[in-house]
């Protein structure tokens, strides 16, 4: 009989630990090149303006973001394809309390360097909106066979994009974005429990 750890079942895929590492290191690298970006380019971020209206506005958009996504997934084969892939690479590791750092880590970092110093520097203009959200979606590339993810990111990132330049409020998106990771990840979760659960 042998002592050796027995190999998991996918050995491409990723256990907790290296998920909530590999989300730890994302926000600090992005917020180390929000700084260095303001360090070479001093533009003037959209602020975060702390108010209960802009808090329900980034929830409502949220909400919206995520109704868009359950339309998108059930009537988009590639989107589908991609979104299950993704949501199981990342979390089907992560335990319910995980969920929060998932919403709170790229809700903030994302935003600040993607609506909150990109936007502003390259303008807070449509060509600013498609600059901005490409590189967003381009962040979510997880293979070229999952193009529509990307596309599908980069369509949100434009949302989230024009929701931060009509409010001028960076804690819009950063709350939208909030709600819309912590909504669709506990609903796939308990998705996936159900199943398990033959629900």
């Amino acid at each position: 009989m042998s002592n050796l750890p027995t190999p998991p079942s996918n050995p491409d895929s990723l256990n907790r630990s290296q998920i909530l590492i590999a989300m730890g290191i994302t926000a600090v690298v992005l917020l180390i090149v929000s700084q260095v970006w303001l360090a070479v380019d001093p533009v003037e971020m959209i602020p975060v303006d702390l108010a209960l209206p802009a808090v329900g506005l980034g929830i409502a958009v949220g909400l919206g973001i995520s109704a868009m996504s359950a339309i998108a997934y059930r009537l988009w084969p590639a989107y589908r394809d991609s979104a299950d892939f993704y949501l199981n690479l990342v979390l089907k590791p992560l335990a319910l309390p995980d969920l929060l750092w998932l919403g709170i880590l790229p809700g903030l970092s994302e935003e600040l360097l993607f609506r909150g110093v990109m936007l502003p520097a390259i303008g807070l203009n449509w060509f600013g909106v498609a600059v901005s959200s490409l590189c967003f979606g381009v962040l979510h590339f997880s293979g070229a066979k999952h193009w529509s993810y990307i596309v599908w990111a980069a369509v949100i990132g434009a949302v989230l994009g024009v929701s931060a330049i009509y409010t001028h409020n960076l804690l819009v998106p950063i709350t939208a974005h909030m709600t819309t990771n912590l909504l669709s990840s506990a609903l796939w979760k308990f998705d996936q429990i159900q199943k398990r659960a033959g629900i």
